[in-house]
């Protein structure tokens, strides 16, 4: 019985294999590949792993990883193995070719001999898997309305058989031993949309079971394990009734062998977040509704075994073996899971994980991983692992992580689930690290009072400060008074008394006094007359004198709205100094001149150092066997030129 389930972690600058159980490290037999992996897949029954490299395609055997296969394709972005491992599919991005033939992106190789057995034109990479069945004697894929069959053992005798389905966008291949095809059929053009079952067997006759209904643009297709039943989500581009950003969801379940189909009717207003079936086969949960949503389990009639309750939910999903259920929301909610015990019903365990964009059962439903993935969120990525009994047991924090997953295993070749829920294994030295870390928190900076951006960095003002701190009294208020403008209808609002910033002789009639000027409602000095005038136009050297007595001739307004003329006291005005462009020392002068680095020579050779750099980027890009644009082509040619240049300056490359 295998106990220890190993995981692989692909990120943007590395590629690891680690062990479970407890040690959590590094498989010794892996060697991580120089540069960045796009994607990796395991076989169905974990006895395979593969990842693919910008230039090549490497086959393992998943125990020990040891080296079987190197297949030379580049631009490789996605790959898929058929259920035993006898097949591995290979996707790329479609492109035009220069003789303008087909571009076969869609390749199958024998695992076994590294042969090329055929090849297909996929443009879209939504549904560009093959899916086969459990025996790996049929393949079935859709081409355009077109379910092509082929048989593996002798794909160079191309389509054993077809069928023709007018409107179809998607099709499922069920489990099981006697395998039947759903094909969905989108809304168009007023027609409803439909959902029809045919055996693989019989694919030529009428369908087994099939259902007409609106309002579905697209659907999700999910099989029991048995492939005796299947579940239909459908949904809409757009929800006519403005209630959902989404658009409208249904539900419905449909029967292998035609004795049963109906809509699941569900209680709660609102969109179908998830839904799943039980690894019995004969049950099945929602999770739908506003939030905080409803979840529901259901039996294989469609009738309601057990309400969760409503809560911030929008994933679902059962441990392998059947016995705990996860009921959890991610994305934009808090990443609270709650695991419940499927015998009792009861909730054995709630577990914080924020920011999870993966989540995922052991092999053996006795952990539980989630993972912080790239793009989905940058920062804080990383892998934790979990007892389902809520501790945690191991963490790794990976920057920029991108794909992470279980090395899938058979249920039969684990240890069965134990009737009582079984105690947590001790934690690694990871989490022991961890806990350390936050036990000992950094000491808080000590809190003052605040300062705005012009008190900060001198000596804090009596205004600025608390009371208690030597600061003016507030009287209760957060403002001190002298920062404080009056209320119309308020004491004092016209009649200020002595102290008041409006005014310190009770007489400021609301008028704000201003040092140099005459008491309000007093006859004005002869030489202020004179001021008022209109005076002549200065010549052009005068400029700076004259800004200087327009700002003096500006008015100050008071806080009741009146204008009071500012004329300050000949007196009491002292000249301003004349102002000038600063000397500088020519001494000064020299060394600035040297630290900006204006020799021609110099500048001119590090312009060209710059563009030496950005061809070497250049090259090795292209030995990584990524694709160079024209330009990019040209700036590697002009290399030599630049050189040249360099050597007729006497600067070294």
């Amino acid at each position: 019985m295998l106990t220890d389930f190993s995981y692989p972690d692909r990120a943007q600058k590395s590629l690891g294999l680690v062990s479970g159980t407890p040690d959590y490290t590094p498989i010794s037999g892996f060697e991580s590949p120089e540069v960045a992996a796009r994607t990796f897949a395991y076989s169905a029954d974990g006895r395979l792993y593969a990842y693919a490299l910008p230039t090549v395609v490497r086959i393992f055997q998943a125990e020990g990883a040891q080296l079987i296969q190197e297949l030379p394709l580049p631009n490789i972005v996605d790959l898929s193995f058929s259920p035993r491992g006898t097949y591995l599919s290979t996707w790329e991005r479609h492109a035009k070719l220069d003789d303008g033939a087909q571009h076969k992106n869609l390749r199958i190789f024998s695992v076994s001999t590294a042969e090329e057995l055929i090849a297909f034109t996929q443009k879209s990479h939504d549904g560009w898997q093959i899916q086969y069945t459990i025996s790996e004697s049929h393949a079935v894929r859709l081409v355009s309305s077109e379910i092509q069959v082929f048989r593996p053992a002798e794909w160079s005798k191309g389509i054993a058989d077809k069928l023709k389905v007018e409107g179809a966008t998607s099709v499922s291949l069920s489990p099981g031993l006697n395998p039947s095809v759903a094909v969905f059929v989108a809304e168009k053009k007023g027609a409803p949309a439909s959902i029809k079952v045919y055996g693989l067997s019989t694919l030529g006759a009428a369908p087994t079971c099939q259902k007409t209904f609106f309002k579905a643009d697209r659907a999700q297709i999910k099989w029991n394990t048995l492939g005796t039943q299947v579940l239909i989500m459908t949904q809409t581009e757009v929800d006519n009734s403005n209630k959902s950003y989404y658009g409208e969801t249904g539900l419905y379940l449909l029967s292998a062998a035609g004795n049963f189909d109906c809509r699941v009717t569900l209680d709660k207003e609102g969109p179908i977040h998830d839904f799943a079936w039980s690894p019995n086969s004969k049950e099945f949960g929602v999770v739908y509704g506003y939030m905080p949503a409803k979840t529901m389990l259901f039996d294989q009639r469609v009738r309601s075994l057990h309400d969760f309750g409503p809560g911030p939910h929008n994933f679902l999903s059962f441990n392998p073996q059947g016995r705990l259920v996860i009921v959890a929301g991610f994305g934009n909610l808090a990443g609270k899971l709650n695991i419940y015990d499927r015998r009792t019903l009861s909730k054995v365990a709630t577990i914080d994980a924020p920011n999870t964009s993966h989540c995922e059962w052991s092999p053996d439903g006795r952990f539980i991983m989630t993972a912080t993935l790239s793009p989905r969120l940058r920062v804080d990525n990383g892998i934790k692992i979990w007892h389902c009994t809520g501790p945690l047991i191991h963490v790794q924090n990976t920057e920029e992580l991108y794909q992470t997953s279980w090395r899938p295993t058979s249920v039969d070749s684990v240890p069965a689930f134990p009737a009582q829920i079984p105690p947590a294994p001790p934690a690694s030295e990871s989490v022991k690290t961890l806990q350390e870390s936050t036990q000992k928190p950094a000491a808080p900076k000590p809190a003052g009072a605040y300062r705005p951006p012009g008190a900060r960095g001198l000596a804090t003002p009596a205004i600025f400060k608390r009371e208690d701190e030597g600061g003016l009294p507030t009287n209760g208020t957060g403002t001190p008074p002298r920062y404080r403008t009056p209320v119309p209808g308020a004491p004092g609002y016209n009649n200020n008394g002595a102290g008041s910033p409006y005014g310190g002789n009770g007489n400021s009639n609301g008028r704000r006094s201003v040092p140099g000027a005459p008491p309000p409602g007093s006859a004005p000095a002869d030489g202020d007359k004179k001021n008022r005038k209109k005076k002549p136009k200065k010549e052009e050297g005068e400029g700076q004198q004259q800004q200087d007595g327009g700002r003096r001739g500006k008015k100050s307004a008071g806080p009741s709205g009146l204008s009071t003329p500012v004329v300050p006291d000949a007196s009491d005005a002292a000249p301003e100094p004349a102002t000038g462009p600063a000397t500088v020392e020519p001494e000064q002068l020299a060394a600035a001149v040297g630290e900006l680095g204006l020799d021609p020579v110099a500048k001119k050779a590090r312009n060209l150092n710059k563009k030496l750099k950005a061809i070497e980027e250049l090259k090795d890009k292209q030995k990584r066997g990524e694709r160079l644009e024209a330009t990019q082509l040209k700036k590697i040619e002009g290399e030599a030129e630049i050189r040249k240049e360099l050597t007729a300056l006497g600067v070294t490359a």
